[in-house]
């Protein structure tokens, strides 16, 4: 009985985070199919920011009414610290990576964020690291394999191994794949990558926030808020066009709701709770199961294409990824099981203690 009940929140934990990576997957087909519509890269941000915040704030104001912690000035310079470094900088270098890139390969290169959370965590003192001990190797062993990996779809991309299925849904990208294919492709995966760099941030950065103020919807709403205002300062600068901005279809529509209200707002309240109940490690370890749903989605509704290169920078990073989980597992293990032994021994010498006082 104990040990179902010690199960149980294992199991949910487990089961939100595989919600979160379907929810996601389908955040990347339905993104690129927005701008495939026409959709601007910047109208689109702030929309579906905007939109996620009416549905979220006033869900926040009242579940967390009694619960919520006073705001201080060192709160809100981390709350809009976490806005500038997962909001406006992660969203903006993902909208345009995906510009350049296919669904597939976006979800690909984002494999590569267990290994930078691990290593921003390591320099944060937020995770150990011991060189001496093989788990310790194994960790940095794995932090390399999977930047070996990235590396590898970056520089080389090698033969498709699929066909597009819906040239028309494609046109616009086709073209600029043509006039420079190779500055695209480079273009796309340095900027993936420093959104898996501001991704990381993020997630490690959580960590002592929450710490500070439990409260989990408000933060993310604060955060979220501090978003909207920073991306409607700059939008003006990136986006001047008016037309631009207005949506002139249903299906523009609803691409910007589902980015807003349902990645935006339930996805990322989803993956707080799970960085609070497992940690930011455990929750980026799920991310090549979203690679696989991506790949399924985008064929099927996209066409997407898939190339050589990308497969086998895949399966590298997968490798690494799991190479780290697998160091990190042991090492809870190994850490748990000397707790135990020191437990024990303290519980030993207080009863000799005990004995001896009675003796006396």
């Amino acid at each position: 009985m104990a040990m179902e009940e010690g199960a149980m929140p294992k199991a949910k934990l487990v089961a939100a985070v595989l919600v979160l990576e379907m929810l996601i997957a389908g955040f990347h087909v339905v993104s690129r199919a927005a701008l495939d519509m026409g959709v601007s890269k910047m109208a689109f941000l702030v929309y579906r920011n905007g939109s996620a915040l009416l549905v979220i704030a006033p869900v926040a104001y009242f579940l967390e009414k009694k619960d919520r912690p006073p705001l201080t000035l060192r709160l809100m310079i981390d709350f809009f610290m976490l806005a500038a470094v997962g909001v406006t900088f992660t969203q903006g270098l993902y909208i345009l990576g995906l510009y350049y890139l296919s669904p597939t390969y976006v979800s690909v290169i984002q494999n590569s964020v267990p290994a930078i959370t691990f290593v921003m965590a390591a320099v944060l003192r937020i995770e150990q690291v011991n060189i001496k001990s093989r788990h310790g190797l194994a960790k940095i062993a794995g932090t390399v394999i999977t930047i070996a990996g990235a590396t590898i779809i970056t520089l080389y991309k090698g033969m498709p191994l699929t066909t597009t299925h819906s040239e028309g849904t494609h046109k616009l990208k086709d073209i600029k794949v043509i006039l420079s294919p190779r500055f695209t492709w480079i273009a796309g995966c340095l900027v993936m990558f420093v959104n898996c760099l501001c991704l990381s941030a993020w997630m490690v950065l959580q960590v002592p926030v929450l710490k500070k103020y439990p409260a989990k919807l408000s933060s993310f709403t604060i955060t979220l808020a501090l978003g909207f205002i920073q991306l409607v300062v700059v939008a003006p600068f990136f986006e001047s066009n008016i037309e631009r901005w207005k949506i002139h279809s249903g299906g523009e529509l609803l691409t910007i709701l589902y980015a807003g209200i349902v990645v935006l707002g339930i996805a990322w309240y989803i993956m707080i709770w799970c960085i609070n109940k497992g940690g930011p490690h455990f929750v980026s370890v799920f991310q090549p199961l979203q690679t696989v749903m991506v790949a399924i989605m985008a064929s099927i509704f996209l066409g997407d294409r898939l190339y050589i290169g990308g497969v086998i920078g895949a399966v590298v990073i997968v490798a690494g990824l799991y190479c780290v989980l697998w160091a990190k597992s042991k090492e809870t293990k190994s850490n748990s099981d000397l707790l135990s032994e020191r437990s024990l021994a303290q519980n030993l010498l207080h009863e000799e203690s005990y004995i001896m006082i009675e003796d006396l």
